[in-house]
């Protein structure tokens, strides 16, 4: 056993050896100065340009941190901006918000402005139509005053039928019931004098120039002071003509102008339309007849009220 123990050893041993001698011209070569020096031209190279490469990392790690310090900076400017822009937006939505909010108050408002002008433009039609109401019945009273106070003191009243028949009580302190009249036509822009009792002496110069002035006040004041003349001389009523077919109507005295027209309205000094006066049977509820001292007469009126 020992024996092929050592064979067996001895057969390796010289199988080394075998390949050591092998080996040996093989490393030889390879131990060879001239390959070292290549080997290490080589790696001299290749650790030079390593060294560059190292180089060129650093720098390229240095602008790489400076580019991201830059895109830090980008970023939080962006960021600073997109936090901006949001803010921005919801302001404007706020705004429009409130903008729509205010439209809809402006809204409310002009529909409330426009209730409430209808409301004062019914209360102003309102007020107006009871101011002329109230303004109506003013005049109505003061000229019914007026009315009655020539009606008591001058006894003056007028009758339309065929022409206007103006008659005057209250001539003749002596007799104050009675009446003294002149009956006037109106026809073809002309006046015509169809009756007068008493017969006055100058009614021809009287009625032209009536004719040419068209002044009707002053004709009629003219005429009662022609007839109180003519009972101050004594001067007689003669008998009357029939009596006209018409309403007995009291007015105030001297008279502006007679108007059986509804659409008739009578100033001071101005004439009346000739349907107003000529042939006519019944009197409108147009009739205006005024005094012509307006204010003034009824002041006088007032006076002599009440010193009767």
């Amino acid at each position: 056993m020992q024996g092929s123990g050592e064979s067996s050893v001895l057969m390796r041993m010289a199988e080394g050896l075998l390949v050591c001698e092998r080996d040996i011209p093989i490393q030889q070569q390879r131990l060879d100065p001239n390959i070292y020096l290549r080997a290490f031209d080589s790696a001299k190279s290749k650790a030079q340009h390593s060294i560059q490469l190292q180089d060129k990392l650093g720098k390229l790690k240095g602008e790489l941190r400076e580019a991201e310090d830059a895109l830090v900076k980008a970023l939080s400017v962006k960021t600073r901006k997109e936090a901006k822009r949001m803010a921005m937006l919801e302001s404007i939505s706020a705004v429009k918000a409130r903008v729509r909010e205010l439209k809809g108050l402006v809204k409310d408002q002009r529909e409330r402005k426009d209730q409430y002008a209808a409301i004062m433009s019914q209360q102003y039609e309102a007020l107006t139509a009871c101011k002329e109401k109230c303004d109506q019945n003013r005049e109505n009273k003061a000229r019914d005053e007026a009315f009655s106070w020539y009606n008591r003191v001058l006894g003056f009243r007028i009758e339309c039928g065929h022409g206007v028949k103006f008659l005057f009580t209250n001539i003749n302190p002596e007799n104050p019931n009675e009446e003294y009249f002149f009956i006037i036509r109106h026809a073809n822009d002309t006046y015509t004098l169809l009756d007068c009792n008493p017969h006055l002496s100058d009614t021809k110069k009287l009625v032209a120039e009536l004719n040419m002035s068209n002044g009707l006040f002053k004709f009629v004041r003219t005429m009662r002071e022609k007839f109180q003349e003519a009972a101050a001389q004594g001067i007689f009523l003669h008998s009357s003509s029939p009596d006209q077919a018409s309403s007995i109507i009291s007015v105030s005295a001297p008279v502006a102008s007679v108007s059986t027209n509804p659409g008739f309205s009578s100033t001071p000094e101005k004439l009346p339309s000739a349907k107003s006066i000529s042939n006519t049977r019944k009197v409108g509820k147009g009739l205006t007849v005024q005094s012509p001292g307006s204010a003034s007469s009824l002041r006088r009126s007032s006076r002599l009220k009440g010193k009767n």
